[in-house]
């Protein structure tokens, strides 16, 4: 079926970058601590920005925080973060900059203790996605009860720009939950890579 046929969330529009994170990756369940690092730390880069904007310095992101790499992002020191700050590829926030580092080392410690970041975030949901198709034209909600105890546990180990909205996104973005419209030819496709 061509591209313009098929029927979408309203919410990508059509810029061929965001249609394509639609159609590949929003919704679709996630796993793996580099892949969900990677995934928290650019929707807390959002924070007070648009999803496209982050979308456009997702290589950057990658490049600029080692793939992602919590071991190696941890060990950033004051230097690299001046490094970063003068970064026109990334979002140049002294405050996401040196959350994203910190984050990394929150990571680190929840492995130390014998868990991953994967089962950490998934048990929020029970280790399976919420499927919660959205009528058409219904407005998205900004947090629910799993982002808010999400984001409240987060932020006891020391994780930074996890507010349950940041949370809510994240867990949209990595298929915790699936927001799909229920006219969008992503729902059925992505229930079936649960």
């Amino acid at each position: 079926m061509p591209a313009k046929a098929m029927k979408r969330c309203a919410w990508c529009g059509d810029d061929p970058l965001y249609v394509r994170y639609h159609d590949e990756e929003w919704g679709v369940p996630l796993r793996g601590d580099r892949e969900l690092f990677e995934m928290l730390t650019l929707e807390g880069a959002q924070a007070g920005l648009s999803w496209i904007t982050i979308l456009r310095k997702r290589e950057n992101y990658r490049r600029a925080f080692a793939n992602f790499e919590p071991a190696v992002v941890a060990a950033f020191d004051e230097r690299k973060q001046a490094e970063l700050l003068l970064d026109p590829g990334i979002v140049r926030n002294r405050a996401k900059i040196a959350a994203t580092i910190g984050n990394a080392r929150a990571v680190l410690t929840l492995q130390a203790e014998g868990q991953t970041l994967t089962d950490f975030l998934w048990a929020f949901v029970d280790h399976r996605p919420i499927v919660q198709p959205r009528a058409e034209g219904e407005r998205l909600p900004a947090t629910s009860p799993e982002s808010d105890a999400m984001s409240k546990a987060l932020l006891r180990r020391g994780f930074k720009f996890v507010g349950s909205t940041i949370c809510y996104a994240f867990m949209q973005a990595t298929g915790m939950v699936n927001d799909h419209m229920a006219g969008c030819f992503r729902l059925a496709e992505a229930r079936h890579s649960q």
